[in-house]
């Protein structure tokens, strides 16, 4: 016997069990000696297939594994037509929109394509192909992360000669990783508001919520559940109309989105300026904000489009 007719007799009897017997789940898979999942696989796709015990008298092997699987291309059967899955991931990021409505849009304009299952399974093996680093799904516009770069801007006072170190503010939109960066006198509360209300500016637009990375200026008390706001930043969040929820200490993908945006400053603008001599915080800027824009539309790997 084939080895696909023993499995599709597997399959017959975890939904005979199930379906028609009642049987635990556990005890399906050491009846049938395949995993607890394996069983909840087979269940949801009978489920999802609108297949109940019994099974039609004339629903074959082939037509069962059609059904369950119908990703599965049989020998000498065309391929189905693919989803463009860039478009699909784009489209996620949109607010409201899910997997599920994507699928039926796909159907729509594709009445033979793959089904649900294989669909989205599909979409996962693509997304796995791509940048590890953009898996975390982010919903247009909603958050902008925010954090001090590491290194500083060397300015030089042209009338005493001495040389200081000015903070570079640094944010990053979590879906389309849309950056912007500039030089502030210093990291006071004062400039740390500034610095928000430049970045909205250079948006065009606020956020639904602000993740910073519990900065003393900002965040008096860090704290993983109720963390306690600096009342003037506190004021800023109310004035705005925005949610400020600092990044969980102890959680790195809270905050993957700044470092990543402070990596690529500090990479793509700072570094090409560190031999240059500024005299003033507005010549730093502009320099930056030069750098800046070539940062934002450079195309990025995966989704081959530039953040801009």
């Amino acid at each position: 016997m084939s080895r696909k007719r023993t499995d599709m007799r597997k399959i017959r009897e975890v939904l005979r069990l199930s379906l028609d017997r009642s049987v635990s789940v556990k005890k399906v898979a050491w009846s049938c000696g395949i995993s607890i999942p394996t069983v909840y696989e087979f269940l949801n796709r009978a489920k999802a297939a609108g297949l109940s015990w019994p099974l039609p008298e004339a629903l074959c092997d082939e037509d069962l594994e059609r059904a369950l699987f119908p990703g599965r291309v049989a020998k000498g059967e065309p391929p189905r037509p693919l989803p463009d899955f860039a478009l699909v991931r784009r489209d996620l990021c949109r607010k409201g929109v899910t997997l599920l409505l994507l699928w039926h849009e796909y159907m729509r304009a594709h009445p033979d394509g793959y089904g649900y299952s294989r669909f989205a399974d599909l979409y996962r093996d693509w997304e796995k192909s791509c940048d590890v680093r953009m898996l975390q799904r982010h919903k247009a516009g909603q958050k902008l992360f925010v954090d001090w770069a590491g290194p500083k801007m060397r300015i030089v006072d042209p009338k005493t000669g001495e040389v200081g170190e000015a903070p570079v503010f640094v944010s990053g939109l979590g879906s389309s990783q849309y950056t912007f960066a500039k030089v502030y006198e210093s990291q006071e509360l004062r400039w740390w508001l500034a610095a928000h209300v430049d970045a909205f500016e250079f948006y065009g637009a606020r956020p639904e919520i602000v993740v910073p990375d519990n900065p003393k200026t900002g965040v008096t008390e860090p704290s993983r559940f109720d963390p306690l706001l600096n009342p003037s930043y506190a004021d800023l969040a109310q004035f705005y109309e925005i949610a400020v929820l600092p990044a969980r200490p102890g959680k790195p993908r809270d905050k993957a989105k700044v470092e990543n945006a402070v990596q690529q400053v500090e990479r793509w603008a700072m570094a090409p300026l560190r031999d240059r001599t500024f005299f003033s915080l507005a010549e730093a800027n502009d320099a930056l904000a030069e750098q800046l824009h070539k940062l934002n539309s450079r195309l990025m790997k995966g989704p081959n489009l530039s953040r801009r």
